[in-house]
Formats: structure tokens, sequence, C-alpha cells
């Protein structure tokens, strides 16, 4: 039996989604080893091997077959763009995607004149600017702290994953535009889907009794 090879994003979204294949009966057990040096993680009974990647990475190791299933949020899918099945939401991990700024900006996005907007998300943020509101913006990527952006007067509004939204209002921000629901989704290789789709089905089952 070749392994099922699952690839998860590191981080909070790497322990919740732990959490849910432990619950469904497919954990292993190497993975929670304190200080363990170990890159991949395998459940021999089961013929399952995890490994922990960086959230961008996980759907290019999915699409080139690295990986047979990827645990990763809807942002990175959207923003990585890569040739991949999305098979399910796993309902973790829960938050908006979002235009946020001052609160005068929002007339800004009704005007359709040219504004800057900052992101870590470019392909998102093109995406929503251009194809749905066909709004022409500069994008401009940031890789840190993108509410400075707008304070600092680097841009006009910024394109962000908003949860709480306690930092934008400590900050004087504030949601302007919602521009989708994200969460956390199973991802499936092309090729993975059609050779193993009865044991992936079979996963897939086992995780949605535990949701």
């Amino acid at each position: 039996m070749r392994y099922i090879t699952i690839a998860l994003a590191k981080g909070r979204l790497a322990q919740q989604s732990l959490a849910l294949f432990e619950q469904a009966g497919m954990g292993c057990r190497e993975i929670r080893q304190p200080d363990t040096r170990k890159l991949i993680f395998t459940n021999e009974e089961l013929g399952i091997r995890f490994f922990l990647a960086k959230a961008s990475d996980v759907p290019t190791y999915v699409e080139y077959g690295a990986a047979d299933i990827g645990i990763v949020g809807k942002d990175t899918i959207l923003e990585e763009g890569r040739k991949l099945y999305e098979v399910m939401d796993l309902g973790i991990g829960k938050c908006q995607m979002c235009v946020c700024g001052p609160g005068e900006a929002k007339d800004l996005l009704y005007t359709h004149q040219m504004i800057r907007v900052a992101t870590k998300y470019p392909h998102i943020a093109r995406n929503y600017f251009f194809n749905r509101k066909q709004q022409t913006v500069e994008i401009i990527r940031l890789n840190g702290s993108v509410e400075l952006a707008p304070i600092v007067g680097l841009a006009e509004v910024i394109v962000d994953i908003v949860e709480t939204g306690t930092t934008l209002r400590e900050n004087g921000l504030t949601v302007l535009e919602e521009i989708c629901p994200l969460s956390a989704r199973m991802v499936v290789n092309q090729v993975s889907m059609k050779m193993e789709n009865k044991r992936i089905r079979t996963m897939m089952e086992q995780l949605r009794r535990v949701l």
C-alpha cells in the first residue's frame, strides 16, 4: 500500500487540522513529540504521512504531487492559483478577506478614482478591483503589517484578512468592503484524486463525521 501524503500549513491551522485528523482516527503520534527535528511523520498502520510546510507552499506541493492532500486556508488557494481540486471546507480558521482603511476612504471605492492598495495578497486584490469592481488601482505588495500603510500614507486602503477587527480598530481603521469568507480547505492533487479516489473519499467521510 502506498502512503497518502498530507501537507499541513504550519502554525495554528496545523494544530487545528491535526486535532480533526486525530478525532477521525487518522492521527500520528510522531508529530506530537516535542522538540522533534523530523520533517515527515508517518502512521504506518494507516499508510498516511504528514509534513508541515509554509502555507503558501502547500498548494505547490499538492499541484506537483509531492503531497496527495493539502490542508490550507482559502486565502492561500486564491492567491496561489494552483491546479488542484478543492474538495472540502473544514470550517476551521474562519475569517474574512476585506478591503480596510480609514472611514473617509470609503468614498474612494465608489468614485473609481485611482488609488493605491497595500496587501500581502496582490492576486486577490487585483482580481477584486480589476474584475469585480472594474476599478483601476495600484497594487503595492507588503510582507509585514499592512495596517501601517494607510496610517503613514503609503496607500489609501489595504486588502487583508480580518478575524476580530481588533488591530484595525486600535489603529483607526475599519472594514470598508468584504471580499469573501475564508476558512481551511482540503485540496487534492488531480492525479491522486483519480488513482486514490476510494481512500481519499473514505478519509473525507471520516473527517465529515467529526466536523
